[in-house]
């Protein structure tokens, strides 16, 4: 955050707050009820779950055009807007009484998702710091990472004092009080700094879906892509698989747990490392911990402690990685239109994401946890040969 005065770093650690309790109001939310919703509705797990799939999906189609909202100036209404967007889906969802508003409500949280958490963030900040933005998107990403540290306490014990409707009620006020205008203030005070378009060096344009054919952008995306694949089909089916592996489910419950704080334990690493490690080197060990962890998680079976060095690695590179997508798509593609081509990346990466848990499950019907830990270090290893190939 070179040249970035005073008023700016607190306007960058005001959006980091913000995101962590955007991501605890509007996605971690579903993890931290869902127990609730299952003993009060009575719906079964599917048509639950089919709540936060279609929020994914609703954010996935919505994020092109969140980022190009960034790239035309319109980031403090944009990040604010989805702050008040989730507050009222938040508000349906409290008084949702069948399936129809449910999922209503999910898909409101899903333009929330969008319009308001990493991707558009991350774009502002690109706009606003370029080739500096590295030290301000690993401050946003380490507050961000205790959302789940946060909403999962939070989410129990409202729901045992207040029932889950009452819970969501403090969410729509947490939203509507706090990240409305943590992220209005944060993004007004850096969107003073962005330079207008018509001030930065000119480039050739990139169709809107022709970006899909432009090789630099189409490396990074299935490269981002496989990885968020084999992350989340690990994580969905983790208890599984340690069940599977023989692991006891008490040392498996703390394993599972320890996959976030090794998150920020990577974002810490990355920022003490700060300017001696590249960003190419840091994708590259990035690579190798999502390459080694799957052959890690497998050795547990020999010796069962491996699984807490299993849920280091593969935590660790997951964090890293949030910080690294942002600026490595900057590099390769510069920082004009960069949040239209970061919301395009973010439909194929959220669309594996969404795919993951299905094919997870499909993966454990045909061939069990061993398959499944297969396929997911195979992604890896194509995301690594990807890597390694001309960026142009």
């Amino acid at each position: 955050m070179t040249g970035a005065g005073a008023s700016e770093r607190r306007a960058v650690w005001l959006l980091a707050l913000g995101q962590m309790l955007g991501y605890a109001c509007f996605f971690y939310l579903f993890a931290a009820l869902i127990l609730y919703w299952r003993a009060d509705l009575h719906w079964g797990d599917g048509l639950l779950a089919s709540g936060l799939t279609l929020a994914i999906v609703v954010a996935a189609v919505t994020a092109p055009f969140a980022g190009r909202a960034v790239d035309r100036g319109h980031a403090a209404a944009l990040l604010a807007g989805g702050a008040g967007i989730g507050a009222v889906s938040l508000a349906v969802l409290a008084l949702a009484q069948g399936p129809v508003v449910y999922l209503l409500a999910w898909a409101g949280l899903g333009v929330a998702q969008a319009a308001s958490l990493y991707e558009p963030c991350f774009a502002l900040l690109i706009r606003r710091f370029e080739a500096d933005a590295r030290a301000a998107i690993t401050r946003v990403t380490l507050i961000g990472g205790f959302a789940s540290t946060f909403a999962f306490p939070a989410g129990a014990a409202l729901a045992e004092a207040l029932g889950w409707r009452g819970a969501v009620w403090v969410a729509v006020a947490v939203s509507a009080g706090l990240v409305l205008p943590l992220n209005l203030i944060g993004a007004r005070t850096l969107a003073r700094g962005v330079r207008p378009l018509t001030e930065e060096r000119a480039r050739p344009r990139i169709a809107f879906w022709a970006t899909f054919r432009h090789w630099p952008f189409l490396r990074l995306t299935l490269m981002f892509s496989l990885l968020a694949l084999g992350h989340w089909m690990i994580i969905a089916f983790l208890r599984p698989v340690l069940a599977g592996i023989g692991v006891p489910d008490g040392m498996a419950v703390m394993a599972a747990a320890a996959v976030g704080p090794a998150q920020v334990a990577g974002r810490l690493a990355l920022m003490a490392a700060g300017v001696r490690l590249g960003g190419r080197a840091a994708l590259l060990a990035t690579l190798a911990g999502f390459v080694v962890a799957p052959g890690v998680l497998v050795l547990a079976g020999v010796a069962m402690p491996l699984v807490f060095a299993f849920a280091l690695l593969q935590g660790a590179a997951n964090g890293v990685l949030t910080i690294l997508r942002p600026l490595l798509l900057a590099e390769d593609l510069g920082s004009e239109d960069f949040g239209t081509l970061s919301g395009m990346m973010a439909i194929a990466i959220l669309a594996a994401s969404a795919v993951a848990p299905m094919l997870g499950a499909a993966l454990m019907a045909a061939g069990g946890w061993s398959l499944l830990v297969a396929v997911a270090g195979c992604a890896a290893l194509l995301a690594l040969a990807l890597a390694l190939l001309p960026r142009g």
